[in-house]
């Protein structure tokens, strides 16, 4: 057994949130090389990004919301699973409606959330981080909540299926890094400014991770709805944001194929670890 394994399921959702900001951290490190990177290719990158975002909404937190929810609900053990996605969802929608955010390839002026002077007072830079920052939360939560539940229900399985978990949302944080890092570059600020802003849109991630945990271990009956509430969370940041912003370039093919190759990916790596 593994160091890691031997850890608290608290310091293993923090080190697995860590990890995943530190590939968010590699990613926006792209700046320092590249000053643009084609539109063709964020597309393809938003894409990926969204189709890791759906393949771990099934099988890394809504499959496993269900079975954990069977003994204590029997046939109506889809109920959990049920409410807590759509409060996951509606829960972003009200994140998305009072922080002001600007997304990818859009004008100051396109500016959503919050109010109109809050949204003016704040630099594009600002917006775009604030943007990355909300689709960040509900990884984080996902990491936390997938080791949390390993506190009660511990399995071998259920281990590497959070260890998978946690390589597949960095996986995608890393394309995510250089989405961000390279808009603000290209927008006029420095190559140090746009590494910071990129790397420190995730740092929201280990600290929802280790909320997530807690959560699940104080209040082990909220296991099942924590787990939907994540993905519902992680769907409305995929419908809401990527997938449009990835389809509205020209690139809708390239996109597409994207997102089916990181669904393809995830999927691999929830079901062969897990």
């Amino acid at each position: 057994m593994s160091w890691f394994e031997h850890q608290s399921v608290i310091l293993q959702a923090l080190l697995a949130g860590l990890f995943t900001w530190s590939c968010t951290i590699v990613g926006s490190a792209i700046v320092f090389f590249f000053k643009r990177v084609s539109r063709r290719l964020l597309d393809v990158m938003m894409g990926f990004a969204a189709g890791v975002m759906i393949a771990t909404s099934f099988w890394s937190l809504l499959a496993p919301s269900i079975e954990y929810a069977e003994p204590a609900y029997g046939k109506f053990s889809w109920i959990p699973a049920a409410v807590g996605s759509l409060l996951g969802g509606y829960f972003l929608r009200f994140i998305d409606a009072v922080v002001p955010h600007l997304h990818l390839d859009k004008e100051k002026a396109d500016a959503e959330g919050g109010g109109t002077k809050e949204r003016k007072r704040l630099s594009k830079t600002a917006l775009l981080f604030l943007a990355i920052t909300i689709h960040n939360i509900p990884e984080g939560l996902a990491v936390g909540v997938t080791f949390g539940a390993l506190a009660n229900n511990y399995t071998t399985a259920a281990y590497i299926g959070a260890l998978g978990l946690a390589i597949g949302i960095g996986l995608q944080n890393i394309p995510e890094g250089a989405a961000l890092s390279i808009p603000i570059r290209t927008d006029g600020k420095s190559r140090k400014q746009a590494f910071f802003w990129g790397a420190m849109s995730a740092v929201v991630e280990p600290i929802a991770a280790v909320i997530g945990a807690f959560a699940v271990i104080a209040m082990t009956p909220i296991l099942p709805y924590a787990l939907s509430f994540a993905a519902g969370a992680m769907i409305f940041v995929v419908v809401e944001e990527l997938i449009p912003e990835s389809q509205t370039n020209g690139n809708t093919d390239l996109a597409t194929l994207g997102l089916m190759a990181g669904f393809v990916i995830m999927m691999i790596l929830d079901v062969a670890l897990g």
